[in-house]
């Protein structure tokens, strides 16, 4: 007899059906409206910017800097600090967190569409674990935890048309999100002033850079999804 955790990995292995097209585009228009509708975003924006953040700690673990802490604002803002490095480690952390949403929502997709829908939900809670590990201050904290507990619930208490219908969702808005912040901070992103100040190259060739490359992760992602 297997034990809990046992079936509940062998779960998460099996392959789920995927949903008919309309369906899921009705999905991706219900993570637009997330994105788009004013008290709907004030929420719904920390989980970009988890996912921001996010990227930017893996990146700058990935380039073998010590991540010192992420910390995330009730406006929506994060930033992650990590030790010093390189110019280019430096471009490259820089750059990855305006296009981690989008990363992250075409690993999704691709999951999705491979038919490991389940573990899209299981994924992201075990990154929302590798973030709580370097998150700092208390509103961080306490948004990382509370996603995380969301994403727990619908995994081991909800069916699995439910879970089914959450993973998608994760991955439409991830794809979305993306899109929206990168238009929305255009050339005042912040993280495109450091890049200007590295490569002396202007913060408009970055966040059109960061617009195109979210533009085709939609694409692509809307190619796997539906």
């Amino acid at each position: 007899m297997k034990s809990p955790l046992e079936a509940e990995l062998a779960r998460i292995g099996q392959l789920q059906a995927h949903l008919p097209g309309p369906v899921a585009v009705l999905l991706g228009l219900v993570a637009l409206g997330a994105a788009v509708l004013p008290d709907i975003w004030l929420v719904a924006r920390h989980v970009n910017t988890i996912a921001h953040e996010g990227a930017h700690a893996t990146m700058g673990s990935v380039m073998g800097r010590k991540v010192l802490g992420v910390t995330m604002g009730r406006d929506g803002k994060g930033l992650t600090a990590v030790q010093g490095g390189e110019k280019a480690g430096s471009v490259a952390f820089l750059l990855i967190g305006y296009l981690g949403p989008s990363c992250f929502g075409l690993v999704a997709a691709k999951l999705i569409q491979l038919g490991h829908i389940i573990a899209v939900l299981w994924l992201a809670m075990a990154l929302l674990l590798c973030m709580l590990v370097v998150i700092r201050r208390s509103f961080g904290v306490l948004t990382v935890i509370g996603t995380g507990a969301v994403l727990f619930a619908v995994a081991d208490f909800a069916t699995v048309g439910a879970q089914v219908l959450a993973a998608y969702v994760i991955a439409w808005f991830l794809l979305v999100s993306g899109v929206r912040v990168i238009r929305e901070h255009g050339v005042q992103a912040r993280d495109a002033d450091e890049l200007r100040k590295l490569t002396r190259v202007p913060q408009g060739f970055w966040s059109s850079l960061w617009f195109i490359g979210s533009l085709a992760a939609l694409g692509l992602g809307t190619a796997l999804l539906v």
